[in-house]
């Protein structure tokens, strides 16, 4: 395993446990952080990854699987952004994201 693989797979392991530290149901717990976290890695916006149809959706997964997580999240920050500010890290896709403007305050 190469230096970029590990990085990634420690990153989605930091997303992973943060996650299941806000879920709301064993299954979030078991299931649905691992998900959200193995997509956070993806280049795309987490919510099209996810194949969802827009961030308002992605919104109401997210408050249903992780409430208190939810309502900490301010309105203007996107998801993916959210959880990688709150593990101190910078997701991957960022760097190469056109979309930069609207995540507020990119580190990349």
């Amino acid at each position: 395993m190469n230096t970029a693989e590990e990085t990634l797979m420690n990153l989605e392991q930091k997303v992973t446990n943060f996650l299941q530290s806000y879920a709301s149901t064993n299954y979030a717990r078991e299931h649905i952080a691992s998900l959200v976290a193995e997509k956070s890695l993806l280049p795309n916006h987490m919510y099209q990854d996810l194949l969802m149809d827009s961030r308002v959706q992605m919104g109401e997964f997210m408050a249903f699987h992780f409430g208190v997580l939810a309502t900490m999240k301010p309105k203007d920050v996107l998801w993916k952004k959210f959880i990688y500010d709150c593990i101190g890290e910078v997701a991957p896709a960022c760097s190469t994201c056109s979309d930069n403007i609207h995540c507020f305050s990119c580190k990349s």
